[in-house]
């Protein structure tokens, strides 16, 4: 079993408060588009065969491709790796790239999961982000996507929006579980040090985020989603039951997977490796990474105590030693008789309330 990701760094604009590495034009799109090629045919000996079971497009904003252009990286990914005929193949999409022929046209690629980012229902919080489109687009790519075929859809929501409040916010909640969309991506607006928006805010031209709101916004969500039906299965990710994100769960679970492209990260297991942030970020500006055993320890521990499936104590003895596994036992006491975590058989997880700390949490048992 194992992924593959593909970074596609183009966007017909940069929202504010984007820290990813993506470029507002498409100027050089034919060039990195033949870069992307090759390195998928270069790099088709990194996952050693083993059957691809996910795909997945991110950027950037991968459906600024034409259907064209990604028919054609879907062939080469077809002639150099075997993609299970069941895998999950996932491509994030903006509202105002999307038409209902072009979404008939993914349909028709394979793709089967489409990640829409929608990030509000409401047009002074997408003014504040500088998105592109409207509270209207946002609703109707929703129901162009059901219209075109897409069962498998998920919605990104930000909250923590000094343009919103809590009542809003239970507004834009309301949208989503009224939609009967399977999954939601929901995450606190955070200020990366070279967003645009964090420049906007130093400057006095932008309202400043307040983290108690955030907080606030993310105890509504959490009961909300509960109350619809939705598990709560990683920190940022909600789902109906089954409906999670098999890609990204991958990660947590510690598959290899191949990262194409600009700034894209592959783990073969062993080693992590990850592209250049440019566009020739491909497999010939690569910088390697071989794991110690306290690294994979560490980095197993901070990723599934993030998720409704905890730490895996026997996974850590088998996979890791009895070290390992018997000092992570030791380490989770004291947070157990806190009330910090729990122990059922031989897992661990945060206990109810908890999420908004499981990184200090994770510290905690890190060797």
């Amino acid at each position: 079993m194992s992924g593959i990701y593909l970074h596609i760094p183009f966007c017909l604009s940069k929202c504010a408060y984007c820290g990813f590495f993506s470029v507002p034009s498409v100027k050089h799109k034919a060039a990195f588009l033949e870069v992307l090629r090759q390195e998928i045919i270069q790099r088709k000996d990194y996952l050693h065969g083993e059957k691809v079971e996910t795909v997945y497009f991110g950027g950037g904003t991968p459906s600024i491709l034409t259907i064209e252009e990604l028919q054609a990286i879907f062939k080469v990914l077809r002639d150099n790796y075997e993609i299970d005929p069941k895998a999950e193949i996932t491509l994030e999409a903006n509202p105002d790239t999307l038409s209902l022929e072009y979404l008939e046209g993914l349909r028709s690629l394979g793709v089967n999961r489409l990640s829409i980012g929608i990030q509000s229902f409401f047009d002074n919080d997408l003014k504040y982000l500088s998105r592109k489109h409207n509270a209207e687009h946002a609703q109707q790519c929703v129901k162009m996507a059901k219209d075109a075929g897409f069962s498998n859809i998920s919605l990104d929501l930000i909250y923590g929006l000094p343009t919103s409040d809590a009542a809003q916010w239970n507004r834009n909640l309301d949208l989503f579980f009224e939609m009967d969309i399977p999954h939601l991506s929901a995450y606190a607006l955070t200020l990366e040090p070279n967003a645009i928006l964090t420049k906007l805010i130093e400057q006095g031209k932008a309202a400043p985020v307040n983290e108690d709101d955030a907080v606030r916004d993310y105890e509504i969500l959490c009961r909300r989603a509960a109350e619809n039906g939705y598990l709560h299965y990683e920190i940022s990710n909600f789902c109906k039951p089954g409906m999670h994100s098999r890609h990204n769960a991958s990660y947590w679970f510690g598959t290899p997977y191949a990262g194409f492209g600009s700034s894209a990260h592959s783990y073969d297991g062993t080693s992590r490796q990850w592209n250049s942030a440019s566009l020739a970020g491909d497999a010939s500006s690569v910088t390697r990474e071989t794991l110690t055993p306290e690294q994979k320890y560490n980095e197993y521990v901070m990723l599934r105590l993030r998720t409704m499936w905890g730490i895996d104590l026997k996974y850590l003895k088998r996979e890791m030693g009895e070290r390992f596994s018997s000092y992570c036992e030791q380490q989770a006491q004291p947070l157990i008789a806190q009330g910090r975590l729990s122990q059922t058989r031989e897992f661990l997880y945060l206990t109810d309330g908890q999420m908004l700390f499981a990184d200090g949490i994770a510290e905690e048992l890190f060797y």
